[in-house]
């Protein structure tokens, strides 16, 4: 009888499971028919916008569209229905399979979508003035390189990333995506188009439109506008183009096909987390471990959350006591990129007895060093990516955006400096873990008072040139826009390199006394 009621509940959970793979299969086909809808919507909605306008929004478009296509599945971690490599075992022809997997890849149901959004193109095209054979050719074209794209960015995926992606792996793509993409749409988003093309858009599609990304959309375009230097020029790169696609396609079914399979992941290598996505060596083993730290200990995360919410706090007493808002707007982010830099000050202090782990193992000081920074910078570079265009649409002066970077780069990279020395020269007792992240404990020698102040302190004078290249830049409208992005970025990483160095050989010469430290803390 037992026997029974457990095959019967296998089966209904294998019925369950069909049952959602079913649900997500028509969730999923839904979204894909709405979402080429709505694009097919869109593009057949320039066929009257001026010409200008429709180089525009189609050039962009197709570069984002083939980009998306080459990293969507490296970001994703999709893997090939028509891998190379399953077809091995049975002795193909490596000079035909390119082919082969490249026409079968056609019968599926992203490639009809992006069928239909070809065929609008078209029809887009030869309303806008270029020649029906033209834009014929063209929506092929670019049908057939983003169809090659996805082909190339899963068999990227396939040979670089392991076959099964943890969510580490995913976090850190996602991540990147935020720190590019962000800004981007932000910018695009606070323009003023009002009918017509702005002129750094313009600019950046003249450009996009002779790469490789652009190219293909680009050449009917320059025909309609009667541009026949720019049409010979976007002509030839993206025939160049369609070339290096399928040349790189073939060189990548010939290594499937020819490599040694990657052994399987085998149960042992399962949640490993950061130890499986950073680097085995000892900068890869003590930032995963800071990692998880960073990421699981709730002292850490109070001073995560704390560092964004007060560099927004400080605009209300500013615009009290008068400060214009344009002026205001522009302290958050300093602000914010301090205190990220200042934050691991006291990281040895955190550690408890897991500093022994990196004694007992002979670490070198600038792995440790170094290898601490991971879980700042990668909290902090989302965070600032996403800040920065924020305060320059509030303000609507974009002509600050290299000046900005350059002034968050120097307070936040002097600042990882500083701290790189000071945690490891004047390190002072904190809450122990489990405490209360807002509980101070007593200090046992008085010389941990001044590694706060100091790291603090240090930041604010070694990025004082930018700091006044800013100011100047602001009264002077850019004049120093350049200037400042690169004596902050020099400075910043200057200061780091020396901090971690200088830092590194303190904790070569200083392990019993942080060991003596930790344990009496």
């Amino acid at each position: 009888m037992a026997a029974h009621v457990l095959r019967l509940r296998l089966a209904l959970m294998l019925g369950a499971l069909r049952g959602d793979r079913a649900v997500r299969t028509v969730v999923g086909m839904l979204a894909l028919i709405a979402a080429t809808i709505a694009v097919c919507i869109a593009l057949l909605s320039l066929a009257d916008a001026p010409v200008s306008v429709a180089r525009t929004v189609i050039v962009l478009g197709g570069a984002a569209a083939l980009l998306g296509f080459l990293i969507g599945p490296v970001l994703t971690g999709t893997q090939d229905q028509l891998d190379p490599r399953k077809f091995g075992i049975f002795g193909v022809d490596v000079k035909q399979m390119p082919w082969i997997l490249a026409l079968a890849s056609l019968v599926s149901v992203p490639s009809f979508a992006l069928l239909a959004v070809a065929v609008c193109l078209a029809i887009v095209l030869t309303e806008v003035g270029a020649p029906a054979p033209v834009a014929v050719l063209v929506a092929v074209v670019g049908f057939l390189s983003s169809a090659l794209a996805a082909r190339i960015g899963m068999a990227l995926n396939a040979l670089l990333l392991p076959g099964r992606r943890s969510r580490e792996l995913t976090t850190l793509f996602v991540l990147a995506v935020v720190v590019i993409a962000f800004p981007v749409a932000v910018f695009l988003a606070s323009l003023e188009w009002d009918g017509q093309v702005p002129d750094a858009v313009d600019r950046a599609t003249e450009t996009i439109g002779f790469t490789p990304l652009g190219a293909i959309p680009s050449f009917p375009l320059a025909i309609a506008e009667g541009d026949t230097a720019g049409a010979w020029g976007a002509g030839i790169v993206a025939l160049v183009t369609l070339a290096a696609l399928w040349m790189l396609w073939s060189l990548l079914v010939q290594r499937l096909l020819t490599m040694t399979e990657r052994p399987a992941t085998s149960r042992e290598r399962t949640g490993l987390g950061w130890y499986g996505v950073l680097p085995s060596n000892a900068f890869g083993a003590i930032a995963a471990r800071s990692l998880v730290y960073w990421l699981r200990d709730r002292r850490y995360i109070v001073n995560f959350v704390i560092v964004p919410i007060a560099g927004v706090l400080t605009v209300f007493p500013l615009l009290v006591a008068g400060v214009p808002l344009y002026i205001a707007a522009l302290v958050p982010v300093p602000v914010m990129a301090l205190f990220f830099g200042w934050l691991p000050h006291n990281d040895v202090a955190y550690d408890s007895t897991a500093l022994w782990l990196h004694v007992a193992s002979g670490v070198r000081g600038l792995a440790d060093r170094l290898g601490r920074l991971v879980p700042i910078a990668l909290v902090a570079l989302p965070v600032l990516a996403v800040a920065v265009p924020l305060t320059l649409a509030l303000i609507e002066s974009w002509y600050l955006l290299m000046p900005l970077i350059g002034l968050a780069s120097s307070l936040f990279l002097t600042g990882l400096g500083c701290s790189s020395i000071l945690s490891v020269v004047s390190p002072y007792a904190v809450s122990r873990p489990g405490d209360s992240p807002f509980q101070q404990p007593q200090r046992a020698a008085s010389r941990g008072g001044y590694g706060p102040a100091i790291t603090f302190l240090g930041s604010l004078i070694f990025s004082a040139p930018t700091i006044w290249l800013f100011i100047l830049t602001v009264i002077e409208d850019g004049v120093f826009n350049p200037l400042t992005f690169w004596v902050g970025l020099g400075t910043g990483v200057l200061v780091l390199a020396a901090g971690a160095v200088i830092g590194g050989r303190i904790y070569d010469r200083s392990g019993e006394r942080l060991m003596e430290f930790v344990e009496t803390a």
